[in-house]
């Protein structure tokens, strides 16, 4: 595998722009670039003062728009969340979640996971690849908790402290991050004492969504965020509601964390941290230009327009455009009403 521009192609399969599982244990890194320098994590919280971050979006979050939304001011991204367990024992598995590039840094891989071993050897096969690894314990979907992941930890403190200390052990590597994302106990007690407990563990930094594992729409709970951040010596993150860079800067003077994380907001304005209210046509250029050059499916292509130009059509033009079934009927569609070629 070697990189040529801002591409990995697989050695296998010269047209096919990915990074291939099938070739991993033949490697010992990511090709760096002629040059290229970023912050790692821990840098990018001692540098800024805020480090504006795009959430793991299922199905969103992938390659072609975190390198979309990096040209916007956005310092560290996400993958979707990955189930450790599938990645772990399977090529396919590995190829179908997870692609990166040498510029698609800083990165961090989310996974859930159910147990130490399987997040320990998640994290050791994305490490020559990533800058950290992210343990999600705030999903609250029923699948999800059926299966011990996401929000199911937050009832498992011992568990999840485990997790994290099996993990830092096995990636000897103090630059690398491993963190976590929770949401908020009703009891802000216990949330305060499970952050102190993993703190203890060694976690990288927490990423707080001030919503309990039951609530969706309820206002997001900024004295609960405030108070994570003031209970630990590490790096907080919050999450909930972050739709533009307004709303960033009052998380941040409400709460004192050290970045946000947006996710819906993203979606529908990936230049959101540029303090553009809504999508610029250049971001939609952008977005042509990566997505087709990394061979995005036509259905996340679509998805994501749909996205970004919400508040740039009329409804008639949108009702169009989102009956479209073609990436020429897309391209033809947006030469003849926005202007881009």
């Amino acid at each position: 595998m070697k990189h040529f521009g801002s591409s990995t192609i697989d050695l296998e399969d010269p047209n096919k722009t990915c990074l291939s599982a099938s070739t991993w244990p033949e490697l010992e890194s990511l090709p760096s670039g002629d040059n290229y320098k970023y912050l790692r994590p821990l840098e990018l919280f001692k540098e800024k003062n805020l480090v504006n971050i795009c959430a793991p979006m299922v199905r969103y979050s992938r390659q072609p728009f975190r390198m979309l939304v990096r040209k916007y001011n956005c310092h560290l991204a996400f993958t979707p969340m990955i189930v450790s367990n599938s990645f772990v024992r399977s090529i396919k598995a590995r190829d179908n979640d997870f692609t990166t590039s040498y510029d698609d840094r800083p990165l961090i891989v989310q996974f859930a996971a159910n147990n130490s071993q399987d997040f320990a050897d998640a994290a050791e096969i994305v490490y020559p690849f990533s800058d950290g690894v992210d343990l999600n314990c705030g999903c609250p979907q029923r699948w999800a908790m059926g299966e011990g992941y996401g929000a199911c930890l937050l009832k498992k403190p011992d568990l999840l402290c485990d997790m994290v200390k099996q993990t830092k052990a096995r990636v000897a590597d103090e630059d690398y991050t491993v963190s976590i994302k929770i949401r908020i106990h009703k009891d802000i007690r216990e949330t305060v004492d499970l952050c102190q407990k993993v703190e203890k563990m060694g976690v990288s930094f927490i990423t707080v969504h001030g919503r309990t594992r039951d609530q969706r729409c309820e206002p997001v709970d900024m004295d609960a965020v405030r108070t994570v951040k003031d209970s630990v010596s590490i790096p907080v993150v919050a999450n909930g509601d972050v739709k533009s860079t307004r709303d960033a800067h009052h998380v941040w003077e409400t709460t004192g964390v050290n970045g946000v994380m947006a996710a819906r907001g993203m979606l529908a304005n990936p230049a959101m941290y540029t303090s553009c209210d809504v999508t610029p046509l250049e971001c939609v250029k952008d977005w042509l230009d990566i997505s087709l050059s990394l061979g995005t499916p036509f259905s996340c292509f679509h998805h994501h327009l749909i996205f970004m130009l919400e508040h740039l059509l009329s409804k008639s033009e949108r009702n169009v455009f989102n009956s479209l079934a073609s990436t020429s009927a897309v391209i033809d569609f947006l030469r003849d009403n926005c202007a881009i070629d």
